[in-house]
């Protein structure tokens, strides 16, 4: 049986998030799907504590069948790097399909040890309707078992993390943006209200 491992920051986890899981149960016929909230990663912007992040996620995702939650990363006391993860994932588990989406995939070479991610995990890259297949053809390329890729489609929802934030900063609604749990926690923990990327997201907005 495979395992499904989908990691990411989560500040805050949104509904792309969820349909990126719901897809995933469904096309890898997973056993369970570990969520796997980042502690300290290193190249990418968090401005919320990893235990508080967790507890949203575990609002995000509490209505999902299968789906559990593993401590990995942010009992760590070091930056997160996804070849770690996958190693300690498959120790556990065996067969363990590491999810992303292709904007990220497309990033994947640059990544830390991006083989070594493989020799531990397969990759399940989400891809939105009519994303460009040829934008990834050279990571496969650079890969060594580019077998071990493989691809599946989920629905439009242009969302963003960065985006919520500075919407709930601006005092603008995000109850379409995440599930209700989520909106609820943010709105009890006052989360986000402060965000210092409100203002330039409101300008490019206005430019745009």
């Amino acid at each position: 049986m495979t395992t499904g491992l989908l990691g990411g920051a989560f500040d805050p986890p949104h509904n792309g998030h969820i349909a990126l899981a719901e897809a995933a149960i469904r096309y890898f016929d997973l056993e369970r799907l570990v969520v796997v909230v980042t502690g300290d990663p290193p190249h990418k912007e968090v401005v919320t504590a990893p235990l508080l992040r967790q507890e949203l996620a575990m609002a995000a995702f509490e209505s999902v069948p299968k789906v559990e939650f593993g401590s990995f990363e942010i009992e760590r006391d070091q930056p997160s790097y996804t070849v770690n993860t996958v190693r300690w994932a498959s120790n556990l588990w065996g067969d363990v399909v590491f999810l992303i989406g292709a904007d990220q995939f497309a990033h994947f070479l640059d990544w830390k040890e991006p083989d070594g991610v493989l020799e531990h995990a397969r990759i399940g890259v989400a891809t939105r309707p009519g994303y460009p297949p040829a934008r990834l053809e050279p990571v496969l390329r650079g890969l060594r078992a580019p077998e071990r890729v493989e691809f599946f489609t989920i629905p439009e929802i242009p969302i963003s993390s960065r985006e919520i934030r500075a919407k709930v900063a601006r005092g603008e609604p995000i109850d379409d943006l995440v599930p209700p749990p989520v909106a609820r926690q943010i709105e009890e923990l006052g989360l986000y209200r402060c965000y210092p990327g409100a203002a330039s997201e409101a300008k490019e907005s206005s430019t745009s």
